[in-house]
């Protein structure tokens, strides 16, 4: 019985990092991610309309600004497109089984012996377009023989070419060396020959290639032909943790769903142990007699593995729940874990962190993980960006804040004051229907704005600050921009 010829479709990302952010939060005209890179700040990936303004991948961001001064910037998160492109590899495993990462823009799919479930290859690849299109994803995807092959048309091809079983190599013969996914110093030196075409490449002695340029430029050129395997090799996915308890008889005791949930975490807790890893969330699952469910859940404010600790946190949730005419099993699961290697417990400075987890733990349950918030320091002279608010329960405290010049307790949005215009703070001014005569004023502290974020709210340009403290008792933080002449406002309070 001969087996099915060998199908690879590539799924190509051209904008994966400006996308990812233009979903949450769409933005308008040129926009582009930054990142530091050899010690300046570049662009990493550019919308459509930044690209038609002539911007590029690569280019320096004070170009990019001089070019486009409408472009709008975010940071690059590299985890978090970690994440998106995880995710959005478990969603086309509904394509077929083996579905892998291609770099940080792309994945692969071998969709062998699995096409004819969606219709064809034409249908299956027409499919997968339009839902990834539809979640605000450009893409791009080709189909060939070999997964170098369909790398190379995916990028360099026509819009969703299929290359027929068996000429996946005449398919790429007419594209670029760049189509081989060659290294930067390697594509250059052939560059310089002359070779511009994969035919090109290919028509070349072998010895004097491997010679001049190394053993990896014939291994590509061999994994897009064929003659060279390369499988796609799906991420393995961690095994459930679950385990399960079933009853002789339904129960309906609270104390015995008690018994029975110890013994399940006891039994979880050893699986946990054993994989190095400890649990950030619970779910219990009770199984009537009468065929319904019901269910507890608790989250952990810090990887636990401990049955003795967990098990209280049950307690209000196992108060609720109504057992019906009976529980027939128990199903505890913990969908969400974290890598916990054994640490040593007995510092008092562990002991105060592990104490202030399960304070959070408890907290959480009762009023939501997400009301809780704990501050963090950010790199930043803007004070509205001088901290950062996380959550608690994901995030660890700073081991130590910065000592800024003297900030307000209250800190709000800029509020004109009725004063006269003057280099230094008003004698006298009115502020929220209050009359304020000056006592004492110190400053000025500038602050230039960040020029490589946009904020409106700095737009105005660089701010001088006076800490005043007024006869009628409040201390006030007042500010001016000294480029225009502007007026004078009142940007936060002192204790």
């Amino acid at each position: 019985m001969s087996h099915p010829p060998r199908r690879i479709l590539s799924l190509w990302l051209p904008r994966f990092a400006s996308d990812r952010v233009l979903r949450a939060a769409p933005l308008p005209g040129p926009f582009a991610v930054s990142a530091t890179q050899a010690g300046a700040e570049r662009l990493v990936c550019v919308n459509v309309s930044a690209t038609r303004a002539g911007l590029r991948p690569g280019m320096a961001l004070a170009e990019a600004r001089a070019l486009c001064p409408a472009l709008l910037t975010r940071p690059h998160d590299p985890a978090g497109c970690d994440r998106a492109l995880a995710a959005l590899r478990r969603w086309a495993l509904r394509y077929c089984p083996w579905v892998g990462a291609e770099g940080t823009d792309g994945l692969v799919l071998d969709i062998t012996g699995a096409a004819h479930l969606a219709g064809g290859e034409a249908a299956l690849l027409a499919d997968l377009l339009a839902r990834t299109r539809r979640m605000g994803f450009a893409a791009r995807g080709a189909i060939a023989d070999t997964r170098g092959a369909a790398w190379g048309l995916a990028r360099f091809g026509r819009e969703g070419e299929i290359a027929p079983a068996g000429q996946g190599a005449a398919a790429i013969g007419a594209l670029p060396l760049a189509a081989l996914r060659l290294q930067d110093d390697a594509l250059a030196g052939l560059t310089r020959l002359g070779l511009r075409q994969v035919r090109d490449l290919a028509a070349l002695p072998r010895a004097s290639l491997a010679r001049r340029f190394g053993q990896g430029v014939l291994l590509r050129l061999d994994q897009a032909r064929g003659t060279v395997p390369e499988p796609v090799i799906p991420e393995a996915e961690p095994p459930p943790l679950a385990v399960r308890l079933s009853f002789p008889d339904p129960i309906g005791l609270r104390d015995d769903i008690a018994a029975g949930l110890m013994r399940l975490l006891e039994r979880l807790c050893t699986h946990l142990g054993a994989a190095q890893r400890g649990a950030r969330r619970l779910r219990l699952e009770l199984l009537r007699a009468d065929g319904t469910r019901a269910e507890a859940q608790i989250g952990l404010a810090r990887p636990m593995r401990h049955a003795a600790d967990m098990a209280p946190l049950f307690d209000r949730a196992l108060d609720e729940i109504d057992a019906g005419y009976g529980i027939d099993a128990l199903r505890l699961t913990a969908p969400v874990t974290e890598s916990m290697s054994a640490a040593q417990i007995t510092t008092a400075g562990q002991a105060q962190a592990d104490a202030l987890g399960d304070l959070l733990t408890r907290l959480g349950n009762r009023v939501g993980f997400d009301r809780l918030t704990r501050f963090l320091p950010a790199d930043s002279h803007i004070p509205e960006r001088s901290f950062l608010i996380a959550a608690a329960a994901h995030a660890a405290p700073a081991p130590h804040w910065p000592v800024p010049p003297p900030r307000p307790l209250t800190l709000f949005a800029p509020e004109p004051l009725a004063a006269p215009t003057s280099p230094r703070p008003p004698r006298r001014f009115v502020w929220r229907r209050r009359t304020f005569h000056l006592d004492h004023a110190s400053g000025p502290e500038r602050i230039t704005p960040e020029w490589w974020l946009d904020d409106p709210a700095w737009r105005s340009g660089l701010r001088d600050y006076w800490q005043v403290d007024t006869r009628e008792g409040p201390r006030l933080w007042l500010f001016r921009t000294p480029q225009d002449g502007g007026g004078w406002f009142v940007q936060g309070e002192f204790a």
